[in-house]
């Protein structure tokens, strides 16, 4: 593995990158909005696990192949940006029982919130050009293990660390929420702001260079 000094700057950085809001602490903060907090803690799982796909594709070299070949990196982009779509208009037209945090009995919400998240993260070229352009800065080629084990273990450790700012996110977003969960009908709006940032998130994926 890296020294010592290669290793702290690798945490303080991922730290700071973190931090900074982004598309991806949107949506979950979207998805805790329009479901609760149970459903904003599923879609942080599911970008969470989605996460390690690219992380082994960056490992392995494979997702050099969407900056090598134009055509696939904007396929992928299409094909994210339609799902946003698509999961935007849903919240905008579907009504949808919010949880309040303790209640079981919405699970089948829970577990879509959690497969949406997850392939939402999966089809996002921007999250595999990231791990592939910013994990290989800290691998040192002189070190005992091999460059994929060191870029698998540093993605691990870059992956939680976005992920517990994440669930930082999922308490701040419920939190704001839960002011105005009890009324149907600022659950109604509720889901309608989730639903438009799902489709502002989209567009920006959509328009967005690399």
């Amino acid at each position: 593995m890296p020294g010592f000094e290669i290793l702290a700057t690798f945490v303080i950085t991922a730290l700071l990158l973190s931090i900074v809001p982004g598309p991806g602490m949107l949506y979950i903060a979207a998805q805790t909005i329009a479901r609760g907090r149970k459903a904003g803690w599923h879609a942080a799982v599911g970008t969470h696990f989605a996460s390690y796909i690219h992380i082994t594709a960056a490992a392995f070299g494979l997702s050099l192949f969407l900056q090598l070949v134009p055509a696939a990196y904007l396929a992928l982009k299409v094909v994210g940006a339609l799902y946003l779509f698509w999961l935007g208009f849903r919240f905008l037209t579907r009504d949808e029982p919010i949880d309040d945090g303790m209640a079981e009995s919405d699970q089948d919400s829970h577990i879509k919130a959690l497969k949406e998240s997850f392939f939402v993260e999966l089809t996002n070229p921007k999250s595999a050009v990231f791990f592939i352009a910013f994990l290989p800065q800290f691998a040192d080629p002189h070190a005992d293990w091999p460059l994929w084990a060191q870029i698998m273990v540093l993605g691990f450790v870059a992956n939680l660390i976005f992920s517990l700012v994440e669930v930082s996110c999922v308490i701040f977003a419920d939190s704001v929420a839960s002011f105005v969960r009890n009324s149907r009908s600022a659950g109604r709006w509720m889901r309608r702001l989730a639903g438009s940032v799902m489709i502002g998130l989209g567009a920006n994926l959509l328009l967005s260079q690399r």
